[in-house]
């Protein structure tokens, strides 16, 4: 048989103790450029492709990364009735957003022929997870292929463990991480953060992000030496750029105007402006040039007045310290906060307003039911605590269509979701399922830091006891050369046009969450170091804001919240709990109206509307689980009557024993029935426990048996026609011929009916 000749390239290095493996030259070699990545028993493979320049006119570079999680490569089936892997899962839209925000900012400016970059999972151990290598995989295909690109990039991942920096730790070690950052960074600077934590300051936070950046210089030298081995030549593209000639006649006639826009305030005050203005403009331009020069120049006059916009925003705030809306370089927009902005139907609600940004944060508490299941390449977990983001088309006064949420949407609620984590009680103590919404109502940029807030009121609203408040800011860059200014609180318009959006979250002490994207191909530690400052002293401004709204939560729920208690039992008496096709729990359910669950580890969930309901759910499990006492008093419901005794039911009715005639107070002669009734409300004392029968002694009750109308009992005459000798027997016979039978027999269609 006729084999392949493959080319194959590998380049090794060591990374926390494990070897990483890059190969190329076997797997799809028709991509521009592929590698394939193994760490540990981890391997993804990485293709990128560049395709042709499209003949439609375009002034964004269309750049497509896509993480595509194959459930095999865990050794899993996909749930569902496809049995196939369908739209890609959060975590895999997320980590897809990741290697963009680090890869976009090094092609090439004007660089618009489209890129698709594919990173598939192939195998996945359980240890090292395949986002630890998702950056450095697209980057080295990129840079091995003949694509336009400034890299080599790398990204790693950094946690906290025994208050020691660990560079990409296990799936394992991570759980006990204070911190979870992704950094992605070139050689020389830092280009992307994503981080989550609790308890990590500003200073440990910039030395947890430049020790991975140390490991990640020595990934980038691994690129280089395989590019420099194997590496295409990077192809001649057209860049779309705008003719000097062009732009600088435009600016020499229009400047002036255009900086007068620049400073009109309100959000669509300026942009109603800068329309106008774009449109006398183009008018200029038609009357100026012919038909047929204009239609050859449009495209470059248009995009023209854009960067001019641009320089003269970017002009303003860095050299004439004048930001677009008037404010300080350090100045928060002002601010509106309301608690219980909806009726209590909603269980929190509060409606946080930063300039023209508004989100709308609502809390509902629910049970175990109302988990998120969370499915992919890990082991299936649930969440009982989830943010959900919405950005509607009104919000920024758009006409558009509802849809499912995109990639925005979800990173936007992943970042807000990820600041309020650390403040959400254990579910040991809290046991609820928390679902936090942020609808945006208006938006002029940082609506994500928004929702952090009105969330976290929210939260505090509803009485969900949070271990601390936490608000979130949005801090922006102008950078020239070496001349830059950090801007806190950046509208649209600044992030729009600047070089970085830097949001930081956290309490008065410590950071919950950090995101920063460039559009730049890098940051220095000194700008890192300011930005990560003010925005301390921002959100200590805003916590004192919303602290003087409420400072703590409330000691009571919503009355319309439900009433939820937990506790755990031992596991072997789940399956008394649920009983013979889940006969008992469904039981307990019919009778309390509380909704209960029970999961493997024995933890006990019990949900009612109100507490009473939910007192007896509780008391009728506990009544399951727990062993009846000798010589102790219980009360009970007389359950049976027989000739030689009764039989009661207790502990809410799981446990049942029975009372000898001898142990009942029945004088020698009269008849059980006359002291007894099916029904009664009576006290007994356990004398013994054989092999599970319990015995039963109401000799010293010291009370007569309870029941409603009961009515009272004559004295009856000796019957004299009575042999004394067989009264016992004789009353049996009678019983089961006559009216104690029947009540026998209603006994036994009650029992059968509640089990």
């Amino acid at each position: 048989m006729q084999q392949h000749d493959f080319k194959i390239t590998k380049k090794t290095m060591m990374v926390a103790g494990r070897e990483i493996i890059i190969e190329t030259g076997k797997v799809a070699k028709q991509a521009n450029g592929s590698v394939m990545i193994t760490y540990g028993k981890t391997t993804v493979l990485a293709t990128a492709v560049m395709g042709k320049l499209s003949n439609e006119e375009t002034d964004f570079f269309p750049l497509t990364v896509d993480f595509i999680e194959k459930m095999y490569a865990a050794g899993k089936i996909p749930g569902g009735f496809f049995k196939r892997e369908t739209k890609p899962s959060t975590d895999a839209t997320l980590t897809a957003r990741l290697i963009d925000r680090v890869i976009r900012p090094l092609f090439p400016e004007g660089f618009r022929n489209p890129v698709h970059i594919c990173i598939t999972p192939l195998t996945y151990d359980g240890i090292n997870h395949p986002e630890d290598i998702g950056i450095l995989a697209a980057s080295a295909a990129l840079c091995i292929s003949d694509i336009p690109f400034h890299g080599p990039v790398a990204g790693v991942t950094v946690g906290i463990i025994d208050d020691k920096i660990v560079i990409n730790p296990s799936v394992q070690e991570m759980k006990d991480s204070k911190l979870k950052l992704s950094v992605g960074a070139s050689e020389n600077s830092v280009v992307m953060i994503e981080a989550g934590s609790y308890g990590i300051n500003e200073a440990t936070m910039l030395d947890a992000i430049y020790t991975g950046h140390e490991t990640i210089k020595e990934l980038c030298h691994l690129q280089t030496d395989l590019q420099k081995e194997i590496g295409k030549e990077k192809v001649e593209v057209v860049l779309d750029i705008i003719p000097e000639e062009i732009i600088n006649t435009m600016d020499n006639e229009w400047s002036a105007k255009i900086k007068e826009a620049v400073v009109i305030p309100g959000k669509h005050a300026k942009q109603e402006a800068f329309d106008a203005l774009k449109e006398t403009i183009i008018e200029s331009y038609k009357t100026n040039l012919s038909p047929e020069d204009y239609d050859s120049q449009a495209r470059y006059i248009n995009n023209s007045y854009d960067e001019l916009l641009k320089k003269y925003v970017r002009h303003g705030i860095l050299y004439d310290n004048n930001r677009p809306d008037g404010r300080e370089m350090d100045q928060i927009r002002p601010i509106s906060i309301e608690i219980d902005a909806l009726p209590d139907i909603v269980h929190g609600s509060a409606l946080f307003t930063r300039g023209e940004t508004q989100s709308l944060g609502t809390v509902t508490l629910g049970s175990a039911s109302d988990q998120q299941i969370i499915d992919g390449l890990d082991d299936e977990y649930k969440k009982n605590f989830y943010l959900h983001y919405n950005f509607p088309p009104y919000s920024v006064g758009e006409a558009g269509f509802l849809r499912g949420p995109g990639r925005r949407e979800l990173g936007h609620g992943a970042l807000a979701e990820k600041a309020l984590e650390p403040i959400i009680p254990a579910n040991a103590d809290f046991p609820y399922t928390i679902r936090i919404v942020s609808d945006i109502t208006e938006s002029n940029g940082s609506s994500s830091m928004a929702s952090v807030c009105s969330g976290c009121l929210a939260l505090m609203a509803a009485g969900v006891p949070i271990k601390a408040p936490v608000a979130g800011i949005a801090n922006g860059l102008i950078m020239e050369g070496k001349d830059f200014v950090v801007l806190t609180d950046i509208q649209g318009l600044e992030d729009h046009l600047g070089d970085m959006d830097f949001k930081v979250t956290g309490t008065e002490d410590s950071i919950t969450a950090v995101q920063m994207d460039i559009k730049i191909e890098g940051i220095t530690k000194e700008i890192m170091s300011i930005a990560l400052d003010k925005a301390k002293n921002a959100r200590k401004y805003l916590l004192n804001l919303m602290g003087q709204v409420i400072e703590e939560p409330r000691k009571e729920l919503s009355p319309n919240a439900p009433r939820i208690e937990s506790f755990s039992v031992d596991t072997s008496k789940i399956g008394e709990i649920i009983g013979a096709s889940g006969k008992t729990i469904k039981s307990i359910i019919e009778q309390t109206k509380a909704e209960i669950n029970i999961d493997d580890t024995g933890l006990v969930q019990v949900a009612s509307p109100n507490k009473e309901n939910l007192d007896l759910a509780r008391q009728m499990i506990e009544a399951i689980i727990t062993e009846p006492q000798r010589n102790t008093w219980y009360e009970g419901v007389v359950s049976r009557i027989e000739g030689f005794g009764i039989f009661v039911k207790f502990m809410h009715g799981f446990k049942e024993g029975m009372a000898h005639i001898s142990q009942l107070p029945v004088p020698r002669g009269q008849q059980i029935t006359e002291f007894f009734k099916l029904g009664d409300i009576v006290k007994a004392r356990i004398i013994d426990i054989d092999k599970g029968k319990i015995a039963l002694s109401m000799k010293e009750a010291g009370s007569e048996p309870e029941r409603q109308d009961r009515p009272e009992r004559s004295d009856r005459p000796f019957n004299r026609n009575r042999d004394s000798r067989y009264g016992d027997r004789d009353n049996r016979d009678r019983d089961n011929r006559g009216r104690d039978n029947r009540n026998r027999d209603y006994h036994n269609k009650r029992r059968d009916s509640e089990d």
